[in-house]
């Protein structure tokens, strides 16, 4: 079973990218140019513990994943071109072992694809200190995130204005009309993470300002065309304390509210979280706290939803839910051992609404260990070992304990 999905670069740029080629506008646009070659070796296996539960989740897989960028032309208008790649190939799984884990497509009777592929492009306008995509895009914003936590990457399809122009602000603002998850061949209508609620765009708009070196703050804007409209504020401060030695603070505040005809039904919540960060040489000490309040479950499309609880497999972002998480990181270069890192957290939810009942409780522990070769025939090769266990309660119903390994290595094409 194979699987292609091809994202098309707009006409316009296109025909762009191609006079600035054959006119040999500017050698900037070859000679600034980057390949990188990503390959990836995942495995995962997700046993779920409670009675009547599916079966164990056990697939194996090979990923490849290439991002080429171009520089840009020396014209009034720079022009510029970048193109996305990635193969995924089923070493080991079959139906009744694959499942909904955002690894591999499933034909209808859940048989896993042999293997499944991507092609995309963006094209770059770029004038003074401001760039314009539009194609293939991988955002890393507030209310919009793409997600490589799997064997290949999610993207989207539209267009992002990313300007730079005054010093310290950052400015972002574009629309979205379509969505590539990470076990999927095909660019789709947008759809809203629970209930598969389709929309024709998601809008957004916002900026981040450094006012000091230590204190940036930001704001943003994000509209899912009648499901949910969403506010961001946040502030990320850190006070140095000695030379290795930091206090580092966290704040993120959304207000979500229901847009348009509402496709979700109506609701309004507020969703206050934080975490403060204490470092101590290769140490680091973290506590975080996160509050869902008012009517409904936090909203957002993708699989990341920018919070401080986020975990391995759980968000903790149901309807009036209340969590906490306290976390622990070691990075072992303090011992002269770098490339090494450890970190391990636990996650605690408690009076999530289920079924209109205030009592819901759910519970995730990880453990991550992740190394780089530093150097040698193998430097950028790096192994990735992590472990989760969940428990939830009192109407959540589901237990899961995972594992996964993932070996990959890093490759400087030019």
């Amino acid at each position: 079973m194979k699987h292609l999905r091809f994202s098309a670069l707009p006409t316009p740029l296109l025909g762009l990218s191609s006079l600035a080629l054959c006119c040999n506008a500017s050698a900037a646009f070859i000679a600034d140019s980057t390949a990188n070659l990503d390959i990836r070796n995942f495995y995962m296996n997700r046993d779920y513990r409670q009675p009547g539960s599916p079966e164990t989740q056990d697939e194996w897989t090979q990923g490849f994943v290439l991002h080429a960028e171009s520089g840009f032309t020396d014209t009034t208008v720079g022009v510029g071109l970048d193109a996305h790649a990635a193969l995924g190939l089923k070493l080991d799984s079959a139906r009744g072992r694959s499942g909904d884990n955002g690894i591999l497509p499933q034909s209808a009777d859940g048989t896993p694809a042999n293997e499944f592929s991507e092609l995309g492009f963006t094209g770059k306008l770029k004038v003074s200190k401001s760039v314009l995509r539009l194609g293939t895009l991988y955002p890393t914003l507030p209310v919009l995130n793409y997600n490589f936590g799997r064997l290949l990457p999610s993207s989207y399809s539209g267009g992002m204005l990313t300007s730079n122009e005054i010093d310290g602000l950052t400015v972002n603002a574009g629309r979205i009309t379509q969505a590539n998850l990470r076990n999927s061949s095909s660019n789709d209508r947008i759809t809203y993470y629970r209930g598969g609620v389709e929309s024709d765009h998601f809008d957004f708009a916002g900026g981040s300002y450094k006012l000091t070196p230590q204190l940036t703050t930001s704001y943003y804007y994000g509209e899912l065309k009648d499901i949910y409209r969403q506010h961001f504020v946040g502030l990320v401060h850190t006070l140095p304390l000695s030379k290795s030695a930091s206090l580092r603070t966290d704040l993120r505040y959304f207000r979500s509210n229901d847009d348009g005809i509402a496709k979700m039904g109506r609701f309004a919540n507020d969703n206050l979280n934080g975490m403060v960060s204490l470092t101590l040489g290769g140490h680091k000490f973290s506590g975080a706290y996160q509050r869902i309040s008012g009517a409904g479950e936090f909203p957002f499309i993708g699989n990341d939803p920018y919070v401080v609880n986020l975990s391995f497999y759980n968000t903790f972002a149901r309807e009036e839910e209340d969590s906490w998480q306290a976390r622990y990181d070691y990075d072992f270069a303090a011992l002269g051992m770098p490339g090494l890192t450890f970190m391990t957290r636990y996650v605690s939810g408690d009076h999530a609404l289920v079924q209109g009942r205030e009592q819901g409780t759910e519970r995730e522990r990880n453990i991550d260990l992740t190394y780089t070769v530093q150097s040698g025939p193998l430097k950028n090769v790096y192994v990735q070992m992590r472990n989760i266990s969940f428990r939830s309660g009192s109407g959540l119903t589901r237990d899961v304990d995972e594992n996964r390994v993932l070996v990959g290595y890093k490759l400087a094409v030019w």
